[in-house]
């Protein structure tokens, strides 16, 4: 679909749906260069994807497709329509094309196409920054204004692409999802083969291994997909169902590395969540939503909930939780580095983030404290970028597509604004209060088991008493203070140690007591209690 925005026509992708299959991005190319769309701009460096996509497109369409560079200038696309081969790479003693004409300088290449007669797809690469020169921008507008009434067709890409106002309206920006599933199949299958025949690799996988191997690339590049491969691979000699779990490690550190999200895989996820009776169960009535038998009865899977409640009562341990049980990767996003100082780059880091949440569905998006994302949306103070934001989040969530359970959780409800408090924009709001004396008990139970610790050995009833008001968090901050006292001591730990550390706490509940008994005052009869 097709949506203007600050006279630059942006899609989602033509076809609905996110990670598409190979086929639908090149119908959504070629829809594009038909309906004579001049200037195609695609904000990616997978420039191997895109060579990829862009051949098979003008193949099929029976129209040659032309690459520029500043290093090589203008030169035919090797394994195009009638191009000098046909084979990806040229065969061996095969001298590689050169430029045509005097093409290396953006000006010319500029002219040159213009001077062509011929129908044809022209891929200009990192070509954004030369268009500062007046003499290329409008050198390129009247290119377009050509283009416009011909068929052919300007592709940009870049890792940002940034256009001058005079360009931006006969431009349209293609949103190139990362690889989907054929794309991946593909990748594996291409790795499989090549190391079988040149490494003599040991393969052990079957069809369902094959499978896991795949879906454990779900949201890598195929550069870093093929890479990755590659590493397991040669590291033993071998490719086993245990890479599947590597794989997972080193997807992990790329999204770290991208800096808005940090992905958690199943198998780090192994925190425990004590109390949540309600929010528990309600968790398994909706885990249906994503059966078979619920897409039978054309009912969507849940979209997400919002957990508020004061620090240290378990909002976090909850998303967490909420990911193990469902069986599903989390994906946490980074408030903080979400905004840029650059424009336009906080929203191209929000569209980063749920494009790679969704290709990684089924998945948990875990937004921690939203109101510092999204609240404030309101004031001006920045520039209005607050309200872009919160604007994208809540049009996402209304029409995301694809099955990303959004688990957000918030301290100040006072800075979350009301929209996202309607009724319908989240399946549930959950209310987390100060744990009760059972609460506790588990609480406490966990940490000290964690801790190799045997809650026998203890007075419990005194501990739990004492620990009247405390939050999760301060109950887990007792028992490690108290451990690190009996290290000290050279004792082993025990009921007067732990009491010692209660009694030197002084818990939120009364610091902040006027805090907690608004936000108990906001709550109440508004959201569900997770007890």
């Amino acid at each position: 679909m097709l949506l203007p925005k600050a006279g630059i026509l942006k899609t989602d992708g033509l076809s609905s749906g996110i990670n598409m299959p190979l086929s639908i991005s090149i119908r959504d190319i070629q829809t594009l260069v038909l309906s004579f769309h001049p200037v195609i701009v695609i904000e990616t460096v997978e420039e191997e994807r895109i060579q990829n996509l862009l051949k098979k497109a003008t193949q099929e369409m029976s129209i040659p497709m032309f690459e520029w560079s500043l290093s090589q200038g203008l030169i035919r696309a090797p394994g195009t329509y009638d191009a000098p081969w046909t084979n990806e790479y040229a065969p061996p003693g095969t001298i590689k094309p050169t430029s045509i004409g005097n093409t290396a300088e953006p000006l010319a290449v500029l002219q040159h196409i213009e001077s062509m007669t011929l129908k044809a797809v022209f891929w200009l690469k990192d070509f954004a920054p030369h268009l500062e020169d007046p003499a290329i921008a409008r050198q390129l507008r009247e290119l377009a204004q050509l283009f416009a009434q011909t068929r052919s067709a300007l592709v940009l890409t870049g890792d940002a692409v940034s256009l001058p106002p005079a360009l931006a309206h006969d431009a349209v920006f293609y949103d190139l999802q990362l690889p989907g599933r054929d794309e991946l199949t593909q990748t594996v299958t291409d790795v499989v083969r090549i190391f079988k025949l040149k490494h003599r690799t040991q393969v052990d996988l079957s069809e369902a291994d094959f499978q896991a191997l795949v879906q454990a690339l779900s949201g890598m590049t195929i550069k870093q997909a093929r890479q990755v491969l590659a590493y397991a691979a040669l590291e033993d000699g071998k490719l086993t169902p245990q890479d599947a779990e590597r794989i997972l490690h080193r997807k992990a550190q790329v999204i770290r590395e991208g800096g808005v999200l940090e992905y958690l895989p199943l198998e780090e996820n192994t925190l425990q969540l004590g109390g949540f009776a309600g929010l528990k169960n309600w968790l398994a009535r909706a885990r249906v939503g994503y059966s078979a038998e619920a897409r039978a009865l054309n009912l969507t899977p849940p979209k997400g909930i919002l957990i508020v409640g004061i620090q240290g009562c378990g909002k976090s341990l909850a998303a967490k939780a909420i990911a193990r049980e469902w069986k599903m990767p989390l994906l946490k996003l980074d408030a903080g580095r979400l905004y840029d100082k650059y424009i336009g780059e906080s929203e191209k880091n929000f569209r980063q983030a749920v494009k790679l949440a969704e290709s990684m569905a089924p998945s948990v998006l875990w937004i921690d404290e939203i109101e510092k994302s999204f609240g404030h949306s309101g004031h001006d103070g920045d520039g209005g970028l607050s309200r872009r934001m919160f604007g994208s989040f809540l049009t996402w969530m209304q029409e995301k597509s694809q099955e990303v359970f959004v688990v957000a959780t918030a301290n100040d409800i006072s800075q979350i604004p009301p929209e996202l408090l309607r009724k319908g924009r989240f399946d549930e709001i959950f209310f987390v209060d100060l744990p009760d004396l059972e609460e506790r008990s588990g609480i406490l139970r966990i940490h000290l088991t964690r801790r190799k610790q045997s809650p026998e050995n203890l007075d419990l009833a005194a501990i739990l008493q004492a620990t009247e008001g405390f939050s999760g968090a301060e109950i887990e901050q007792v028992v490690i203070a108290a451990l690190y006292r009996a290290l000290y001591l050279q004792k082993p730990l025990d009921t007067s140690l732990l009491l010692a550390e209660i009694h030197e706490t002084v818990p939120l509940s009364v610091s902040r007591r006027e805090h907690l008994q608004q936000l108990r005052a906001i709550a109440k009869d508004r959201f569900v209690n997770v007890k």
